[in-house]
């Protein structure tokens, strides 16, 4: 298991988990979020294989529309 935090929340992940795992459990369109992991902005290319590792901080923002 690692320990990784989401959007300030710390959450135990399995190992060898990717960003698209994280997307796909909490049932998130990769297409209408932007990714930052350890500071630094994820391309969407990268999402199913950048595997995530202990102390890994993520923040997920949601595109939503509007008027």
């Amino acid at each position: 298991m690692a320990k990784i935090q989401i959007n300030g929340r710390k959450i135990a992940i399995k190992q060898n988990f990717s960003i698209l795992d994280i997307l796909k459990k909490y049932k998130l369109n990769r297409k209408k979020v932007a990714i930052e992991l350890n500071g630094k902005i994820l391309p969407q290319d990268r999402y199913n294989n950048k595997k995530l590792k202990n102390n890994d901080k993520i923040e997920i923002v949601q595109f939503i529309g509007g008027g």
